[in-house]
C-alpha cells in the first residue's frame, strides 16, 4: 500500500492521569530477523510475540517469495525454511512498503545469490538512500541497477561466486553491518565487519543462536571485529520476541509527562544497545523503576514502572545516538516539558530515516509553540514545564512525512499541551505499532481521529 494516498489525520488533547499495565508488541528489529533467519534456516522455526506491523509482514512476504513457507497458527508463526544458500529467485519485485530495515537487510541476504532480484517500496522508502548497503555489495561482486542516488527501485544481479570482504562500517549503522553479514552467509570463506562504534547487536546474537559460525572481538578502544564463516548450516529455532523498546518509548514518555500517571509496561527488551532513551530520561529525573529483570532467548528483558516526573534539561552526548536513534523525536517532546535546555548531539543519522526526522521534529515542535533550534546534526530544545501555550489552537497539523515515529511523538505531545496537537496522518502508525491507538486510549489518553472518526 502506498501510504499517504488517503491521509487520516488525528489529534490529541490534554489528558488526566494515565494508569494501567500494558504489554508492548514485539521488537521490530528482532521480528524482521526472525522471519529472515527462520526463512533461511533448515527445518522449522516457531515464533511467538512477533510484531505484526506492516513492515515486518512485508519482510515475511519477501521470504515467502523466495521459497520459505510461513503460516500462523493461533498466536504462533511457523516457518519452514529453505536452508542456507537455497533461496529461490523471486518471480516479481519484492515490495517492502515502508520497511527500511527489511529492505536493506534483504538486499544483503539475496544480493550475492546468482540470480536477479528487484526491490521496490512506498513513496517514503523510495526517497531513502540505499548506497550505504549497495557499496559493500558491489565490493562482493554484486551488479547494481538503481534509481538516481542509489534509491529504489533497485535491481541486483548476483555473481556466480561472491567475494568475502573485510568491511569497516563508515557510520554507526546496524543495518549496514547486518546487510554485510547476511551477504556473508552465502559467500565462501570469512566475511569480516569492523564496527568502530557498537550498534544494536541482534543480528550477531541471533545468527549465533541459529548455528552460524560467528565470532566477535572487541579491542581496548571499543572497536568490534565480527567474523562470519560463510555457507554454513542454519537450523530452525524457537523464538519469543520481547517487547519493542522503541514502541515502549511512547507510553513511557506519556506517563512521565501527564501529571499523576502510574503505568507499568511489561516484557520490554533491555538489550544495552537499545536503552539509551531510558538512561537519558533517568538523567533528566525520570522515575522509571526496572522490575523483574530476566533473560529470554539470550536477550535482557524487564518490566518498567513509570510514574509522572518533573524533568530537567540535559546534554545528550553524540556517542549515545546509536543506542536511541529512533527515540529522538519523542525525547524532543519530553524535553519540551523539561525545565531548562536539552541539547542533543550527533543526530546526522536522523536525516536518512523514514523522513528527515531532525527537520520534521524541529518543524513540528515550532508549529506547536516550542522554542528550539535545529543544527546540521543537533537539536536544542528549551523546555516549558506544564506546557502552557503549547499546541496549535488554529488546528495546524504536524507534517508526518509518512513517518510513524513523528506521528506518535506528536500525539504524545498533545496529551500534555494546553491546546490540541494535530498530525496530518495517523494511518502510517500501523507500519510499526498497530496497537498504538487502543493501547494509549486504554491508559486514559485522549486521542481521536478528526470529524468524529476513530484514528
Amino acid at each position: 500500500m502506498l501510504h499517504g494516498v488517503a491521509l487520516k489525520p488525528a489529534k490529541s488533547r490534554k489528558s488526566s492521569t494515565l494508569s494501567g499495565t500494558v504489554r508492548i508488541p514485539g521488537d521490530k528489529s528482532i521480528s524482521h530477523r526472525s522471519f529472515m533467519f527462520g526463512g533461511l534456516a533448515s527445518g522449522e522455526t516457531r515464533i511467538t510475540g512477533l510484531l505484526e506491523g506492516e513492515d515486518v509482514i512485508n519482510t515475511g512476504k519477501a521470504m515467502q517469495a523466495m521459497g520459505a513457507r510461513i503460516e500462523k497458527l493461533g498466536a504462533e508463526w511457523i516457518i519452514h525454511g529453505t536452508g542456507n544458500g537455497a533461496l529461490l529467485a523471486p518471480e516479481a519485485p519484492l515490495d517492502f512498503g515502508n520497511a527500511g530495515t527489511g529492505c536493506r537487510l534483504t538486499m544483503g541476504l539475496v544480493g550475492v545469490y546468482d540470480f536477479e532480484s528487484t526491490f521496490v517500496g512506498d513513496a517514503s522508502l523510495s526517497r531513502r538512500p540505499m548506497g550505504r548497503v549497495l557499496d559493500p555489495l558491489r565490493d562482493m561482486g554484486v551488479q547494481v541497477r538503481s534509481s538516481e542516488g542509489d534509491r529504489l527501485p533497485v535491481t541486483l544481479y548476483g555473481p556466480r561466486t561472491p567475494n568475502p570482504i573485510v568491511y569497516r562500517v563508515p557510520m554507526a549503522s546496524a543495518q549496514v553491518k547486518s546487510a554485510v553479514l547476511l551477504a556473508g552467509l552465502n559467500t565462501p570463506g570469512v566475511t569480516t565487519v569492523i564496527e568502530p562504534i557498537m550498534t544494536r547487536d541482534h543480528t550477531e546474537k541471533m545468527l549465533q543462536g541459529f548455528g552460524a559460525e560467528l565470532s566477535v572481538e572487541t579491542d581496548g578502544n571499543g572497536v568490534r571485529t565480527i567474523r562470519l564463516e560463510g555457507r554454513g548450516r542454519l537450523t530452525g529455532q524457537r523464538i519469543d520476541v520481547p517487547g519493542d523498546p522503541s514502541s515502549t518509548a511512547f507510553p513511557l514518555v506519556a506517563a512521565l509527562l501527564v501529571p499523576g500517571s502510574d503505568v507499568t509496561i511489561e516484557n520490554v527488551l533491555m538489550n544495552p544497545t537499545r536503552t539509551g532513551l531510558i538512561l537519558t530520561l533517568q538523567e533528566m529525573g525520570a522515575n522509571i523503576e526496572v522490575l523483574n529483570p530476566r533473560s529470554a532467548g539470550g536477550e535482557d528483558v524487564a518490566d518498567l514502572r513509570v510514574r509522572a516526573s518533573e524533568l530537567k534539561g540535559v546534554t545528550v552526548p553524540a556517542e549515545r545516538a546509536p543506542f536511541m536513534i529512533d527515540e529522538y523525536p519523542v525525547l524532543a517532546v519530553a524535553s519540551a516539558f523539561a525545565e531548562g535546555t536539552t541539547t542533543m548531539l550527533g543526530l546526522e543519522e536522523l536525516r536518512v530515516k523514514e523522513s528527515d526526522r531532525l527537520t520534521a521534529t524541529a518543524t513540528g515542535l515550532k508549529l506547536n509553540g516550542v522554542d528550539c533550534d535545529e543544527g546540521r546534526d543537533t537539536l536544542v530544545v528549551r523546555g516549558r514545564p506544564g506546557g502552557k501555550g503549547y499546541g496549535n489552537p488554529a488546528g495546524g497539523a504536524v507534517e508526518t512525512h509518512l513517518d510513524h515515529r513523528i506521528a506518535m511523538s506528536f500525539l504524545v505531545m498533545g496529551l500534555v499541551s494546553e491546546h490540541e496537537v494535530t498530525v496530518d496522518d495517523a494511518s502510517i502508525i500501523t507500519t510499526s505499532f498497530p496497537e498504538f491507538m487502543d493501547l494509549m486510549t486504554g491508559l486514559g489518553a485522549r486521542i481521536d481521529g478528526l470529524a468524529g472518526e476513530a484514528a
